[in-house]
């Protein structure tokens, strides 16, 4: 009926690998070469923090719209022309500073742009893996998916800052454009081809057989969005570490973030023996909630402590993330996983915007010490709190067995 064979679309499908990667790596060299140049500029975790706050605003404001976008439209060209108007956006900010244009409005304007485009990738690439990958699979497609994701994002540092070192901006920015151009020629090669038609049987029979026993949307978006807040307050407050209180060089920061890199490197090998072991609840849960215990200690101990914990914090996180990428795909319908992701980017990142300016004036008023510590607690609230959630509403579905709750 369709044309092609499992095997085919399999093979098509692991080109989504190197392109996620590719457009996290642009991504994040893009914003953490910009809060770079701001930090050397400034010297201020103010200044970064509304950096990433100007990167998380429309991306909180669009994402659940965007997200219902991704579910009525073709999910691949919508990644498609995200990747092309990234590096088209991306080649503004080497071309500015090549013309003399002001450094950080510059700065801002092109990281809020491409963050509106971060807005619709996110959803768009959710609803195209649920599209594509049998359920099955997507235990271990979503492990290396999102090893690809944050790989992306950590070894962004490592790239962006010897680069910046060594080259200096305008190079470093114009190769960005270049990973969102390549990213677009990987994913095209996809094809438009749909599943075959067995595929599509055995999703809609695995469907039908986990309906019952789906978790709860609204505990599993605040997993997945405390996560993002991780993320990305300690790439804000990494550079601030090194650079502004330690002194060191951006190489050092690249080599840290090469080490986290690393770190979900081993969560990839191990994911799926630990989640078959623990169950991905309990993975995601606790690898969060002993993660962000790490991350308190990391500013205290200096540099070679440091990359012990990052490469530790890394390893952990990767997994909890993987775990909870999977419960929230496969806890909605396929028709609702881009709705689904939209709203829990939306709202994890609407939450990055609050803890940012937390950690911002505590950093400001203090030194990154209290920074890393005040993001922790957050973020060991979060964790217990959708647990609780997660528990209670078990309970009551306990003595209600045929309903599913998907709020």
């Amino acid at each position: 009926m369709f044309g092609v064979t499992v095997d085919q679309v399999t093979s098509r499908l692991r080109l989504l690998l190197p392109a996620a990667f590719i457009t996290s790596l642009g991504n994040n060299i893009q914003l953490l070469g910009a809060a770079l140049l701001l930090v050397r500029a400034q010297g201020s975790m103010l200044d970064v923090g509304w950096l990433f706050i100007a990167v998380a605003v429309p991306q909180a404001v669009l994402s659940p719209y965007f997200g219902r976008l991704a579910d009525r439209f073709d999910r691949r060209r919508l990644w498609v022309i995200c990747d092309v108007v990234s590096a088209a956006v991306a080649l503004v900010l080497p071309v500015g500073l090549a013309l003399g244009v002001s450094q950080q409005p510059l700065v801002y304007a092109t990281n809020f742009a491409l963050a509106v485009i971060a807005a619709q990738f996110t959803p768009a690439s959710a609803a195209l893996i649920r599209e594509r990958v049998a359920t099955a699979q997507l235990r271990r497609f979503n492990a290396h998916y999102e090893i690809a994701l944050q790989c992306g994002m950590l070894l962004s540092a490592a790239v962006g800052g010897i680069a910046l070192q060594y080259f200096g901006p305008k190079p470093l920015f114009t190769f960005n454009a270049l990973t969102f151009a390549l990213s677009a020629v990987l994913v095209f090669a996809v094809g438009t081809s749909r599943r075959p038609t067995e595929l599509l049987v055995e999703t809609t029979q695995a469907a039908r057989h986990t309906a019952a026993r789906v978790l709860p949307l609204g505990p599993l978006a605040l997993l997945f969005g405390q996560g993002l807040v991780v993320v990305t307050v300690f790439n804000a407050l990494l550079p601030v570490l090194l650079i502004g209180e330690w002194h060191r060089g951006p190489a050092v920061l690249g080599v840290v973030d090469a080490l986290g890199g690393a770190g979900f490197l081993l969560a990839a090998a191990v994911y799926r023996r630990s989640a078959a072991r623990l169950g991905d609840l309990k993975l995601a849960v606790g690898g969060f909630l002993v993660c962000t215990t790490l991350f308190a200690l990391q500013p205290l101990f200096g540099v070679p402590v440091l990359m012990v914990l990052v490469l530790l914090g890394a390893f952990l996180f990767g997994q909890a993330r993987i775990a909870t990428r999977s419960l929230l795909m496969t806890s909605v319908d396929a028709s609702r996983v881009g709705h689904a992701f939209g709203l829990a980017n939306g709202y994890g990142l609407a939450a990055t915007i609050v803890v940012m300016l937390i950690a911002s004036v505590v950093t400001g008023h203090s030194d990154t010490r209290y920074g890393f510590a005040t993001v922790a607690v957050i973020s060991l609230l979060a964790a217990g709190l959708a647990a609780a959630w997660i528990s209670t509403i078990s309970r009551r579905a306990a003595h209600q067995p045929d309903v599913t709750v998907l709020i």
